[in-house]
């Protein structure tokens, strides 16, 4: 695994669907459906915080990130 640069998430909105976001490793990936993606970040990381994998990703969760992608996809 590559060197983790920063914890901070990086979020951009690309389509109604489909958004970009950094992983700790400060590369761009592609969540092709990004409400199913949300639903999941909620279901499986409630609360606190944890980390989260995504196609060979690895994502910090925590309240930030939460609050991040719910106002970028609502």
């Amino acid at each position: 695994m590559g060197k983790v640069l920063d914890l901070g998430i990086f979020l951009k909105k690309m389509s109604n669907k489909k958004i970009i976001i950094k992983d700790l490793n400060n590369i761009n990936v592609v969540i092709k459906d990004a409400k199913k993606f949300l639903e999941h970040i909620y279901e499986y990381h409630p609360s606190g915080a944890s980390i989260h994998e995504e196609e060979g990703h690895l994502f910090l969760v925590d309240e930030k990130f939460r609050k991040s992608l719910k106002n970028l996809i609502s």
